[in-house]
Parts: structure tokens; C-alpha cells; sequence
């Protein structure tokens, strides 16, 4: 995998910098000629092996800057010695820069104030002394500046790596958010479903024990009657079982029927209590639904509709169910201006909506429309994973 531009810069730029500076005053010094009004004092090997310390140092400028920038000062005006009486080669005075900027932008608060100011104070001193080199006054505003721009950076870096932080954070939160609402509406439907397949199986098996009696005299019959009796109990204790798994705080099952579509149309009369206007339509030719479809499709289209009530606004809604020979579609639409279901809140709503639909092997669509407000449709197999046995 290639390095990014970025990494390859954190990991190498420094040296680069660092070796740039440095070979650019070494051809200063060994190559173009100096100005007939300056000298090497110090002899060319000497100021090259200072300009060499001004230099290199800042490859390590991240790690150790007051370090650095002390090594760099005080190489410096070695080097300001040795050349004289003008300037150098403009490599150092970068490097110089280069340093200021560094200390302010790589230390903590205390470390940076101390580091900079005693740099400023050395160089203060030495033009106080009448030094005849480039440093002056504004060169002291030049490298202060430096210092400034340094600490701008560092305290805009903290600020984009703490968003960065709070972000992610909110971004685990939101996960683990969804993670329990999943959990919670699975634990829900586990119960439902449990009301539903544990009746009938009890149903089955009761049914087997009563066979069994009426015609005892049957030999094949009753070894068919005690397999029934025998895999209902079985299914019954393994679906137990699963629960028991499933379940995360509820101990006792929820006893009682379980709503159906053919308690929807109290479910929207309350919906029109409460303010908002409903119509119901069905298409197709109604037929009996096995009870997860039946359950599920009531508790989408309840889920739906309380949606509507909290985020549409004043709005209309309607409810359109499509009988089909394999499937059940539901589409609940709304004329409402409000924010999208989950816009503002959990969103756990459509997390159930999408759990019931997945888990009977059906298709969920949700969405804003062209023409505005919400549509949610889902298509529901009657014949899928979850219409059997199985919860």
C-alpha cells in the first residue's frame, strides 16, 4: 500500500529540509563566489562544518525543538563570525526561521514561552553588543513572528484533533446506540414470535395426546399421533431454549393474543384521535396471513404511523395494503414538510421496521419523496424463513 503525501511528509520532510538547507550553504561557501566586500574568516572548512550544525539539526526539529533551536542560535552566530563582515549564505537565516517556528508549534504552552523567549533574549544581547552581521531589530520581529505562526498552528491542530475525537466518539456512541436498539427490538419480536409459534405448538401437541385416545385402536395412527406429540414437544423446548438466549430482561412471556391486521382499523381510529387523518386501503383479495406476517405487518404499519405523528406536522396519511399470491406490501405515505423519521432522535423506529422485514425475508424501502412527505413500503413473503416455525 502506497504511502500518502501526508505520511510521507510527517516521516521524511524534515530531512529533506534539512538536507536541501544544507547543501544549498555549502555551495554557497565552496562554489559561487563570494562578494568582494566579504570574507571567510574562519577559513571555508570551518565555516562549512558550522553551516553543516545550522543546517542538519532540523531533521529532529519535531522531537527535540528547544534542542534544536539552541544548537541552530548558537551555530548561527558562529557562523555569522566566520563570514563576515555582510551576511552568510540565506541558508542559515532560514534555518534560524525555520527553528522559532518550530518550537512554538511542536511544545506544550510552558516549554514553547520558555524556548522562544530565551532564544529572542541570546540574539537580543548579541545585537545590543553591535555585532555587524545580518541580525538586527527586525529580525527580531521576523523571528517572533515565526513563533506566533507556530503556536497558530499547534492550537488549530488541537482543535481539529479534538473534533476528530468528538466525532468519533459520537460516532461510537451512534453505533452502539444501534447496536442496543437492534438488540431491544429482536429481544421483542423473540417474544412475539414466541406467543405466536409456542400456541400452536401447544395447540399440536394437545391435539396429538387427544388423538391418540380417540383412536388408540390404530396402530399406525397412534405411532403417527406419538411422533407429533413427540418433535412438538421437542420444537417446543429447543424454542425455549432460544429464548432463554435471546431474551435479555423480560422473565415472563407476554401472555394474551398478539394484534393482527385485523386489529388495524382501531389501530388507525386511534390514530385519528390523536390528530392525525388516515385513510385505508386495501387491494387484492384479502386472504388469512400466517401469524409472523400478520404481527409484523401490524406492528410496521403502527411504527409508520407513529412516525408520521412525530416528525411530518400537520400532514394526511395513508395506508394501502396489496394482497398478493406470494406477498404482503405495505405502503404508509405522508403529505407532511417535517424532518425525516431518525432525523431528529434515535431512529430506532425504521431499526425495527428493518429487523421485522429482514427476519421474515421481506424488502424495506424508506425514504422522502419527490412530491413530499414519507413513504415506507415493505414487501413481506408469505412463504419465507421466518412463517414456519422458527422465530
Amino acid at each position: 500500500m502506497r504511502m500518502s503525501v501526508r505520511a510521507w511528509l510527517d516521516r521524511w520532510g524534515d530531512w529533506v529540509l534539512a538536507a536541501v538547507l544544507a547543501i544549498s550553504s555549502e555551495y554557497e561557501i565552496w562554489v559561487r563566489p563570494l562578494p568582494s566586500d566579504q570574507a571567510v574568516t574562519a577559513g571555508r572548512p570551518a565555516a562549512a562544518a558550522l553551516f553543516v550544525v545550522v543546517t542538519l539539526p532540523l531533521a529532529w526539529r519535531r522531537r527535540a525543538p528547544v534542542a534544536v533551536l539552541f544548537t541552530v542560535i548558537a551555530a548561527a552566530v558562529c557562523a555569522e563570525f566566520a563570514i563576515r563582515p555582510s551576511q552568510g549564505p540565506a541558508a542559515s537565516w532560514i534555518a534560524v526561521i525555520v527553528a522559532f517556528y518550530s518550537v512554538a508549534a511542536h511544545c506544550a504552552e510552558r516549554r514553547a514561552l520558555l524556548g522562544g523567549g530565551i532564544g529572542l533574549a541570546a540574539l537580543a544581547i548579541i545585537i545590543a553588543t553591535g555585532h555587524p552581521g545580518t541580525l538586527s531589530p527586525p529580525s527580531l520581529l521576523i523571528l517572533a513572528g515565526a513563533w506566533l505562526i507556530g503556536r497558530y498552528q499547534r492550537q488549530r491542530r488541537s482543535q481539529v484533533s479534538g473534533l476528530q475525537d468528538q466525532a468519533a466518539r459520537l460516532e461510537r456512541d451512534r453505533e452502539e446506540q444501534a447496536r442496543a436498539a437492534v438488540t431491544q427490538e429482536r429481544g421483542r419480536i423473540a417474544r412475539e414470535l414466541h406467543d405466536i409459534v409456542a400456541h400452536s405448538v401447544s395447540v399440536m401437541v394437545i391435539q396429538a395426546q387427544a388423538g391418540q385416545r380417540l383412536i388408540s385402536d390404530a396402530a399406525q395412527a397412534g405411532t403417527a399421533f406419538r411422533s407429533i406429540e413427540a418433535s412438538g414437544r421437542e420444537a417446543l423446548v429447543e424454542l425455549r431454549r432460544l429464548l432463554a438466549i435471546l431474551r435479555t430482561a423480560d422473565d415472563q412471556l407476554v401472555i394474551g393474543p398478539q394484534p393482527g391486521l385485523g386489529s388495524l382499523e382501531s389501530l388507525i381510529e386511534q390514530v385519528r384521535e390523536a390528530g392525525l387523518p388516515v385513510d385505508l386501503r386495501i387491494e387484492g383479495q384479502q386472504a388469512p396471513l400466517p401469524p409472523g406476517v400478520d404481527l409484523s405487518a401490524y406492528r410496521i404499519v403502527q411504527e409508520a404511523l407513529t412516525n408520521t405523528i412525530k416528525h411530518a406536522g400537520p400532514a394526511k396519511a395513508e395506508v394501502i395494503l396489496r394482497y398478493d399470491t406470494s406477498a404482503l406490501e405495505l405502503e404508509i405515505t405522508d403529505t407532511g414538510t417535517g424532518t425525516a423519521p431518525g432525523a431528529i432522535g434515535t431512529g430506532h423506529g425504521l431499526i425495527g421496521m428493518r429487523e421485522r422485514t429482514t427476519l421474515l425475508g421481506g424488502d424495506l424501502v424508506t425514504g422522502s419523496r419527490d412530491a413530499g412527505g414519507y413513504l415506507v413500503r415493505a414487501r413481506l413473503p408469505l412463504t419465507g424463513p421466518q412463517t414456519g416455525a422458527q422465530p
